[in-house]
């Protein structure tokens, strides 16, 4: 894992004025570093990536900064050094170093994105988001993004996706000790079916009605019977058809006095009326349904998907770590747009969003 956890920390994209972000908490910030000089008219230089992509200019940042702007609906652009001005420099210049970062390390993972894959998944964004021609053309013209910018970032979020993709698929499958492990330990949780009644009864706001139906089945309380009593006596019109038939009644679903009615009484035995809120209940119990542990063949397979999504979880955790740290240590900033993402960035000894 050498080559592949050689520095993966986080991938951001921006698709239509919005940034999808994974945040982390923690990274290292390179100290000691003696920084490699910007050169000049760029705000902002990566190292060990092809040279048309490693730097951010002047005029990109200029036009990030126009796109957060817009974005933030201001009404004039904030004036440098205020916290309005800080706020969007760091947002758009990473936006910036996501574009080289991404590429980069796709780069080096050797993977690459066809015109025809990107033209694809901005045909099912537009589906998705902008069902109109003139509703794609409101939000270019809100937002302050180009068609060439759009396509810059449907071509990081394809990136992105693959990225993710073959990572995952380095993630070794669980072994037949772990699926074993899974199941003794989720057995009772997960894996028990919990005992369960079938259940016939009557409803009624009306007592009477309800012990008028019991008089009609202590003298015969088969099914045909109770087909015959419920659709006379009980408002419940979903179970009539089936004679009042509720099939797979767990105990927790079920409040006191129901519970120990059902759950209290011996098969075939009338049980009521019993008052529950605004109606009287007459029930029996026609079938048990003891409780049954699933078999780790039954469930292996649903228990190897689980411990796949969370070893790829973890692994792809660990590859967005290894990610930032590669790349913070790489790219330099220009003084007055270093932000923290920058390896030359030196901590003012003031929490972020504390008070001057």
């Amino acid at each position: 894992r050498g080559d592949r956890g050689a520095g993966r920390q986080r991938l951001a994209l921006i698709v239509f004025g919005a940034v999808f972000v994974l945040l982390f908490v923690g990274f290292a910030i390179a100290q000691g570093i003696g920084a490699p000089g910007v050169p000049a008219g760029d705000v902002a230089k990566v190292q060990n990536v092809p040279n048309e992509i490693a730097t951010v200019s002047q005029e990109e940042f200029d036009h990030v900064m126009e796109q957060q702007e817009a974005q933030a609906k201001l009404k004039k652009p904030p004036a440098p050094g205020s916290k309005k001005y800080d706020e969007l420099k760091e947002a758009g210049l990473g936006e910036l170093l996501d574009q080289i970062w991404l590429r980069g390390e796709a780069e080096e993972l050797g993977i690459t994105v066809t015109p025809k894959q990107v033209e694809q998944e901005l045909a099912q964004i537009k589906k998705q988001s902008f069902p109109t021609k003139s509703s794609y053309q409101k939000f270019l013209a809100e937002s302050g993004f180009t068609e060439e910018d759009v396509n810059d970032r449907v071509e990081l979020q394809v990136l992105s996706g693959a990225i993710q993709n073959q990572v995952n698929s380095e993630v070794p499958a669980p072994s037949s000790s772990e699926i074993k492990a899974y199941y003794e330990a989720e057995k009772t949780a997960q894996f028990t079916e919990k005992e369960s009644r079938d259940v016939r009864l009557v409803i009624s706001k009306d007592k009477a009605k309800v012990e008028a139906a019991k008089k009609e089945l202590e003298k015969d309380h088969s099914p045909a019977a109770w087909k015959k009593v419920t659709k006379k006596y009980s408002s419940d019109s979903a179970s009539q058809s089936k004679g009042g038939l509720q099939e797979g009644i767990t105990e927790e679903v079920l409040q006191e006095p129901v519970k120990k009615a059902i759950f209290g009484s011996a098969t075939g035995e009338l049980v009521g009326p019993t008052k529950f809120e605004a109606n009287w209940l007459l029930t029996e119990v026609v079938k048990l349904h003891p409780a049954k542990v699933k078999s780790l063949s039954e469930v292996e397979g649903q228990i190897e998907e689980t411990l796949k999504s969370e070893k790829q979880q973890e692994f792809f955790a660990e590859f967005v770590s290894d990610y930032q740290s590669k790349w913070q240590s790489r790219t330099y900033c220009a003084e007055g747009y270093v932000i923290e993402r920058c390896a030359n960035y030196r901590p003012s000894g003031h929490p972020k969003n504390a008070a001057p």
